[in-house]
């Protein structure tokens, strides 16, 4: 069953810092600051990586943990990278989010590695809006809405 593992909020920047639960609106998690004018959006409120895709950086030599690359949301059994845009999550405490876009690297990943923002496409996660405002606390499971295409 998919699960959230880590809920990651900084000041801005990376690395974002694991809390144990952390209230959601629809413009984001509280206490989570974005550094960039283009990430203040309600389209990119949470972002979320599978902690899978942690592991396999790992391997590759890269330096990572929960929040290291600048992601809310830490998931497992998840396979994010396999659900498209206006899929839905749904989290068993309640808050609802619905994938806009893919994850793009950019610039901020550089002190984790110079190779990490290639390395990582096509694996850097979703970006996602919020539908239904809450609490998002460790330990939850997600359910997956999918949109009939």
């Amino acid at each position: 069953m998919p699960t959230v593992l880590s809920i990651n909020v900084s000041s801005g920047g990376i690395p974002k810092l694991p809390v144990p639960s952390c209230t959601v609106t629809l413009d984001g998690l509280a206490g989570d600051g974005r550094d960039h004018e283009k990430h203040i959006n309600r389209d990119r409120a949470v972002s979320l990586i599978d902690q899978e895709i942690l592991d396999q950086l790992r391997v590759e030599g890269y330096e990572v943990c929960p929040g290291a690359v600048g992601e809310n949301l830490t998931v497992e059994q998840l396979d994010v990278q396999s659900l498209e845009p206006n899929d839905r999550l749904l989290f068993s405490g309640g808050v609802v989010i619905e994938l806009a876009e893919s994850r793009r690297p950019c610039f901020v990943l550089d002190p984790l590695g110079v190779k990490l923002k290639k390395d990582i496409v096509g694996r850097c996660g979703y970006l996602a809006r919020v539908i239904t405002e809450g609490v998002f606390s460790t330990g939850e499971t997600i359910e997956v809405q999918k949109v009939s295409r």
